[in-house]
């Protein structure tokens, strides 16, 4: 069970050209952009990386344009885990539970989730945030985390899983953002 002292979300490589070749790109974006209304209502902390961006470019705006608090942690491998800077980044935080969206499923995705799980970490794959660019590929990613020890989650049962209870600002603003 998600708590919210424990997590942390991590937003992995939704940048350029390749942003907009994912399946189904405007709920993906949408979904990605209310996780991290929803961290941001909730006071969770918020990792972020880009794979290679000089070569993908930049965080798409309508993801970038949120997070211009939060510096992004570059990076060359397909997992974040092998990044020196994540790891610091993750481990400054102390925190055992790692919610994870962005794209692609079957690469990035996938190999940062499995190496979290391997490092002792709860993880929890938001379906309906993560993408490929295309169908197959995606659903294959989600296989293999499964098969890692990697729980699947969407936006919303995440965020009420957070919650808890029905009552509260907290409560009002999560409403607001899932409407």
């Amino acid at each position: 069970m998600l708590e919210i002292e424990n997590v942390v979300l991590l937003i992995v490589d939704i940048q350029g050209k390749l942003a907009h070749l994912m399946d189904k790109k405007e709920i993906l974006f949408k979904n990605v952009q209310n996780l991290i209304k929803g961290s941001r209502a909730l006071d969770i902390p918020i990792l972020w990386v880009e794979q290679n961006p000089q070569g993908l470019g930049p965080t798409i705006p309508e993801i970038a344009d949120m997070l211009s608090d939060i510096q992004p942690i570059s990076k060359m491998s397909f997992s974040s885990c092998r990044n020196d800077s994540f790891l610091q980044a993750l481990n400054a935080l102390d925190r055992k539970q790692v919610l994870i969206s962005g794209i692609e499923a079957h690469i990035c995705v996938y190999q940062t989730a499995a190496d979290l799980v391997d490092m002792g970490y709860e993880v929890q794959v938001v379906t309906d945030a993560v993408s490929s660019r295309n169908l197959e590929n995606k659903e294959i990613g989600l296989q293999r985390m499964r098969e890692s020890g990697v729980s699947l989650t969407s936006v919303e049962t995440a965020l009420f899983e957070l919650l808890k209870v029905a009552e509260g600002d907290q409560f009002r603003q999560i409403i607001r953002i899932i409407k």
